[in-house]
């Protein structure tokens, strides 16, 4: 059946790379994706560790235990942090001892 459709941006992105991927054309490529989103909710398969499907139906990371949330400063706290350990390991190369060998 042939059909025209609007897509947003990200969807249309993520179809061409399934299509690209393997080889099929974009139109095979939604309509696999179709089908298999609509096989997998039919299941009731339990979802894996660590994941849990949001209000749409998206599936997600599950919150950590402790119920902490990766907020921007963190990621940012920790990436000076590495940064700052890569300086000091420039700076201070770890030193490198030789031996002779008798000959």
């Amino acid at each position: 059946m042939r059909t025209t459709v609007t897509l947003d941006d990200d969807a249309y992105e993520l179809a061409m790379l399934r299509a690209r991927g393997k080889g099929i054309t974009l139109g095979a490529a939604l309509s696999e994706s179709i089908r298999e989103a609509h096989e997998a909710r039919l299941q009731d398969k339990p979802l894996p560790e660590g994941l849990v499907r949001g209000p749409k139906g998206m599936l997600m990371f599950a919150a950590h235990k402790d119920d902490s949330i990766l907020t921007s400063e963190k990621v940012k706290a920790a990436t000076l942090e590495l940064e700052e350990e890569d300086d000091e390991r420039r700076a201070f190369p770890a030193r490198r001892q030789y031996t002779r060998r008798a000959v």
